[in-house]
C-alpha cells in the first residue's frame, strides 16, 4: 500500500454534514453505494430509538443528508466508521 493511501485511511472522522450514501459507504466501503445505504438504514432501524431520535432532529424520508447533530447521534450508537 502506498503512503498516500495509508494517510487517507487514517484520516480522523469529522462531525459534519454527510450525504446518506456517503456516510453509509464509510461504514461499508466494500459494497455498492445503494446497497450500503439500504443496509445502513437497516442498522439504524435495528436500534430501538435511533430512528426516532433522528426524526426528532429533523430527518425526513426526503432528507438527502445527515446534519452534524444527526451524525453525532449515529456515531454515538454505531461508533465511528
Amino acid at each position: 500500500m502506498d503512503a498516500r493511501k495509508e494517510d487517507l485511511d487514517e484520516a480522523p472522522f469529522r462531525l459534519r454534514s454527510y450525504g446518506k450514501s456517503e456516510l453509509a459507504q464509510m461504514y461499508m466501503p466494500h459494497i455498492k453505494s445503494s446497497t450500503a445505504r439500504r443496509e445502513f438504514n437497516e442498522w439504524i432501524d435495528f436500534h430501538p430509538t435511533l430512528r426516532q431520535r433522528l426524526v426528532s432532529n429533523g430527518l425526513t424520508h426526503k432528507s438527502k443528508r445527515y446534519t452534524p447533530a444527526q451524525v453525532k447521534l449515529i456515531v454515538g450508537v454505531l461508533g465511528k466508521p
